[in-house]
């Protein structure tokens, strides 16, 4: 998984629709998420665009319209928004995406770089698939502590394997 300024960009326009939707029950305008994250107005288009397609915010128009989360805080896992913004670190495209001048990697049956990125792949999807937009949304320390349990035992899962 890519984590680049898109994929934080769009946890942050998230958080920002989330807090606003739970304080007025309310969606916010491309214009309001983009002066709160100090984001252009077509950035934050873009964003918005590849959340809707994603499934995780739906908009309205008219004037009460907006962004507004498509379900629940706690049913958004932050690793499907994090694929939806930018893909995974290990997809198994990648043998043949990086295959040099030939169709396939010449590695490909006996390659033990794979295997580091599958099991790289694993614990972050672990660790995130466990994280929801409700958890962003709970108090700094309180989600701090639940945060550092998960990384223990994510870590407790790749020592096993």
């Amino acid at each position: 998984m890519k984590l680049g300024a898109l994929e934080k960009y769009g946890l942050r326009c998230l958080l920002q629709i989330g807090r606003y939707q739970e304080c007025t029950g309310e969606g916010l305008t491309i214009l309001e998420i983009s002066q709160a994250e100090g984001l252009s107005a077509p950035n934050v288009a873009k964003i918005m665009r590849m959340l809707r397609i994603g499934g995780f915010v739906e908009s309205a128009r008219g004037h009460a319209g907006g962004y507004s989360l498509a379900r629940p805080p706690d049913q958004i896992l932050i690793g499907d928004v994090l694929t939806a913004m930018g893909g995974r670190l290990f997809d198994p495209s990648l043998c043949k995406e990086n295959a040099g001048m030939e169709d396939l990697c010449p590695h490909y049956f006996h390659c033990s770089i794979r295997s580091v990125w599958r099991t790289l792949q694993f614990a972050v999807d672990q660790a995130l698939n466990d994280i929801s937009l409700e958890n962003l949304l709970v108090a700094g320390q309180e989600f701090t502590s639940c945060l550092e349990r998960m990384a223990d035992d994510v870590l407790q899962v790749v020592d096993v394997e």
